[in-house]
C-alpha cells in the first residue's frame, strides 16, 4: 500500500533492512550532514538515516538520506526493492499517465496535534544545522512549499506544490529562493503586482510521493495532489487550512504557515547547491512565518546536497526523466525513452527513431521548450532506439562513433538557465548545445555506418543462464 505519511514509510524501509538507526549521540554539526554524506558513497543502495540522539536537544528526531537510493525509491512507489532502475522508470511513465488521480479532503491532520500562535521561535521549533561548512546560514531544504496564484478569484485549481532551497534568518523569518521557471515564482509575480502579500505554507516531514512530486517538472496547470494519487494508485489526503486558505498534504509533520511578503528583498546564501559549487549571495524574498502546527514528537526531515550523487540527485532523477518523456512522446512518438538524471537534468538523453534527416536535432529543440528544459537541458544528447540511455558505456559508443562535430552539432545561444548553473555567464543565461549521435538517415550522408555489429543470436538465453548460475554459487557459499 502508499504510504500516506513520513513514519510509515520509515517503517517499510526499516522491514526491508533500508533504514538505520543512529542510537550514539551525535552532534548537530558536522555529525548529520558527514553521514548523509557518506551514506551516498555507499553506492546505489544505501540506507536511509535516523537520527535519534542528538547533543542539546532532548527528543528531537533527524531523518536523512531518505529518498537517497534505487531501493529507497522503488518500496516509495510500493514495487520490490531490487526493481532495476528502467523498470522504475516505465512503471513510473505507466502511473504518470492515468493523471489526475483523486483528492481527498480530511476534516483533521495529524500535524495539528501542536499549534504555535504566539512567540515562534524556529531555532527553538526545529533541530537547525548547517549541511555544508560554506553555508551562511541554516537551510531547510526538503520541505513542499504550497501556494496559489492570487490574481485569479477562484484559484483553487492554480495551487502548486513545489521544493525550494529556504534560509532561517531569524525568529520567524525566512529567505526562499524562487528559481523563475518554477511555479511559486509566477505566483509571486502575480502578488507583487497587485501589491500585496503572497500566503505559502511550508511542510516538512511528507510523505515520500508529495516530495517526488514537488522535486518534478509537471505542467502548470497540473495539480501535484492529483499527481500523487495517480502514482500512488489511491486518493491521496489532504486537509483544508483556514489559516492560510490552502489545502496541506495531511501527513506531514510540521506545517509552517505566514506569507512571502511583497516586494521584499534581503540577502540570501550562500548554500552548497546540487552542481557542486556554493552559489553565492543574492536577494531573496522574505517569508513571514504567523503559525506552526507539528506532530508531537515530530521527525524533521532534511536532505544532504553537494558534490553528485547525493540524495537530491535521487530525488530528481526518475521523476524528471518521466514528465520528460511523456511531453516529449506527444509530439515525436518515436521517442522510446528519456534519461535525465545527471545534476537535474542539466543533461538530457534521449532514445529515439529517427524518420528522416535532421528528425534527432528536431526533438532535441524539443526538449529545450519542454517545462523542464527552460530552466535546465543545457546539454540534449540523441541516440538511435537502440541505444539505452540509461547505459552510459552504449551512450558514450554512440558519440564516439555516430558523432561528427561538422553535421552534428547544433549550439543555440542566448536560452535561459537556472542562475545556480555556475557556467551560466549572466546568471541565469547561457547558450545550449544538442548532439546528435544518431546514425544518418536520407538526405543525411556522411559516415559509413552500413556494417553495424549485433550480439550473437543466443546472448539473452546466455544472459539468463549465467544470472543463475552466479546466483547459485552464492548459495552455495
Amino acid at each position: 500500500m502508499p504510504y500516506l505519511d513520513l513514519r510509515s514509510y520509515l517503517a517499510a524501509l526499516e522491514q526491508q533492512q533500508q533504514l538505520l538507526h543512529i542510537e550514539e549521540q551525535v552532534k548537530p554539526e558536522p555529525d548529520i550532514s558527514a553521514a548523509a554524506c557518506a551514506a551516498s558513497k555507499l553506492g546505489e543502495n544505501s540506507p536511509a538515516l535516523l537520527f535519534e540522539n542528538i547533543h542539546g536537544y532532548h527528543d528531537a528526531r533527524i531523518a536523512m538520506n531518505v529518498h537517497g537510493s534505487w531501493p529507497n525509491l522503488a518500496i516509495a512507489m510500493d514495487m520490490p526493492k531490487n526493481t532495476p532502475l528502467k523498470s522504475q522508470f516505465f512503471e513510473f511513465v505507466r502511473r504518470y499517465q492515468n493523471y489526475p488521480g483523486e483528492v481527498e479532503h480530511r476534516a483533521t491532520a495529524p500535524w495539528q496535534e501542536v499549534v504555535i500562535d504566539k512567540d515562534i521561535n524556529l531555532f527553538d521549533i526545529l533541530p537547525l544545522f548547517r549541511l555544508n561548512h560554506g553555508d551562511g546560514g541554516f537551510y531547510i531544504d526538503k520541505a513542499s512549499v504550497v501556494s496559489r496564484d492570487p490574481s485569479i478569484e477562484d484559484n483553487q485549481k492554480s495551487q502548486n506544490v513545489g521544493i525550494y532551497r529556504i534560509e532561517v534568518k531569524g525568529r520567524n523569518r525566512l529567505g526562499l529562493q524562487p528559481v523563475p521557471a518554477h511555479d511559486i515564482a509566477i505566483h509571486l509575480q502575480r502578488a507583487e503586482e497587485l501589491g500585496v502579500d503572497l500566503p505559502i505554507a511550508i511542510t516538512i516531514g511528507n510523505d515520500p510521493m508529495i516530495s517526488t512530486v514537488g522535486a518534478m517538472p509537471i505542467l502548470y496547470d497540473q495539480s501535484e495532489y492529483a499527481m500523487a494519487a495517480a502514482l500512488n494508485g489511491q486518493p491521496y489526503p489532504v486537509v483544508y487550512s483556514e489559516f492560510s486558505g490552502l489545502d496541506l498534504p495531511w501527513g506531514s509533520e510540521f506545517v509552517l504557515e505566514g506569507k512571502i511578503l511583497s516586494r521584499v528583498r534581503e540577502a540570501e546564501g550562500p548554500f552548497g547547491e546540487f552542481t557542486g559549487h556554493y552559489s553565492g549571495g543574492r536577494r531573496m524574498p522574505v517569508v513571514e512565518i504567523t503559525q506552526v502546527s507539528h506532530r508531537r514528537k515530530p521527525i524533521f526531515e532534511h536532505l544532504y546536497l553537494g558534490m553528485p550523487w547525493t540524495e537530491i540527485d535521487y530525488l530528481m532523477g526518475i521523476n524528471t526523466c518521466a514528465p520528460l518523456y511523456v511531453q516529449l512522446k506527444q509530439a515525436f512518438p518515436e521517442v522510446v525513452a528519456v534519461n535525465a538524471l545527471y545534476t537535474h537534468g542539466l543533461i538530457v538523453i534521449v532514445a529515439t527513431k529517427t524518420r528522416f534527416g535532421g528528425f534527432a536535432k528536431g526533438v532535441g529543440m524539443r526538449v529545450l521548450t519542454t517545462p523542464h528544459g527552460l530552466g535546465y537541458a543545457k546539454m540534449v544528447i540523441v541516440v538511435d532506439e537502440t541505444v539505452d540511455p540509461f547505459n552510459l558505456p552504449q551512450v558514450m559508443w554512440a558519440i564516439s562513433t555516430k558523432f561528427n562535430p561538422d553535421y552534428d552539432l547544433l549550439k543555440v545561444p542566448g536560452l535561459s538557465i537556472l542562475p545556480l548553473d555556475p557556467a551560466s555567464q549572466p546568471a541565469g543565461m547561457t547558450s545550449k548545445v544538442i548532439i546528435d549521435a544518431t546514425t544518418p538517415k536520407t538526405p543525411e550522408e556522411h559516415g559509413h555506418f552500413s556494417q553495424e555489429l549485433s550480439d550473437p543470436i543466443t546472448t539473452n538465453e546466455w544472459v539468463g543462464k549465467l544470472q543463475t548460475l552466479i546466483e547459485t554459487a552464492k548459495a552455495g557459499h
